[in-house]
């Protein structure tokens, strides 16, 4: 039986990096863990690994007889679709606590921190494993790119802390540097086909019944969505048709302004509205300081489907 190690579907950085940081903990403590993902790399994830030379995790939708750690991620939703026929040995994560349920116990570490990769720098400590070089950068360039450069709400004292600590092993000292590089890859839109945008970062959520799905693209310079944004619009439309959601929301999120233009596709929109008291003009607004899904959209809609 082997052991896997794997992020949610559409992975971003944070869970591919710890698929990678976590299954190489559980071989230092003596288990044959593997990395795996369940999707195609972004082109943040790509530069990242490349870039501290680490090898793509296996693809592999299917863990069917297979021993399972799960990271960055507890909802079914987002979980390989045979879940139910692999043992989970463990759950690391930093969301809400999802639906995913097991029929023995489970190793399961769970922290209101900005990164999954927190979580594994904190397991790392706690059982004496010395990081390489290259793990910490990785741990490092995830926690960066979850926090927006510490600007995220969901950054927290931990977060920044292991920055500097995970800086110090990885002899990367400018690491303002390093994230700035990151969001510089993820502006990178040109040439991207419409789709491939909106689900670059993309998730999908059961709200009380609803199937809501929550895309986000962040970048340094809002102004180059201009050009693109009725064609994401319209694709937004296409997925909430194909997929049979409720609502489906993109995050249009500029770092530097420090906020999101939302755009929305929904059976019923005064819900949205109702969930953030506010009005949409062609199903699009304007929130100042939104720059997390996890801690401010997810939150506040899934309580106004009740």
């Amino acid at each position: 039986m082997a052991i896997y190690a794997c992020g949610h579907k559409i992975p971003d950085l944070d869970s591919i990096s710890s698929a990678i940081t976590l299954s190489f903990l559980k071989q230092k403590l003596g288990e044959n863990v593997l990395p795996a993902r369940l999707g195609e790399l972004n082109p943040e994830t790509k530069f990242i690994l490349e870039k501290f030379g680490f090898e793509t995790p296996e693809l592999k939708t299917s863990f069917a007889g297979d021993e399972l750690y799960i990271t960055d991620y507890s909802d079914r939703a987002q979980a390989p679709d045979d879940i139910d026929e692999a043992t989970v040995l463990g759950i690391v994560d930093h969301h809400k606590l999802g639906d995913i349920t097991t029929s023995a116990p489970l190793e399961c570490w769970i922290r209101p921190v900005g990164c999954t990769n927190t979580i594994v720098y904190d397991m790392y400590k706690y059982y004496g494993v010395k990081i390489p070089e290259n793990i910490a950068a990785l741990m490092m360039s995830a926690i960066l790119s979850d926090t927006v450069i510490f600007k995220s709400p969901t950054c927290t004292d931990a977060d920044i802390k292991a920055v500097r600590e995970l800086s110090e092993i990885s002899g990367i000292e400018d690491f303002g540097a390093l994230g700035m590089e990151l969001f510089r890859v993820k502006s990178a839109l040109d040439g991207a086909p419409i789709r491939d945008l909106v689900l670059r970062d993309y998730k999908n959520f059961d709200m009380h019944g609803n199937k809501v799905g929550i895309g986000q693209l962040e970048v340094v310079d809002g102004s180059i969505f201009d050009a693109i944004k009725d064609d994401l619009q319209a694709d937004l439309d296409k997925i909430r048709a194909e997929e049979g959601l409720h609502t489906a929301c993109l995050l249009l999120t500029d770092i530097m302004k420090e906020g999101s233009e939302v755009l929305v596709s929904s059976n019923d929109l005064t819900i949205f509205e109702k969930a953030f008291e506010m009005t949409l003009d062609d199903n699009k607004c304007w929130m100042d300081g939104c720059l997390s899904r996890k801690k401010q959209i997810v939150p506040f809609l899934e309580p106004a489907f009740i």
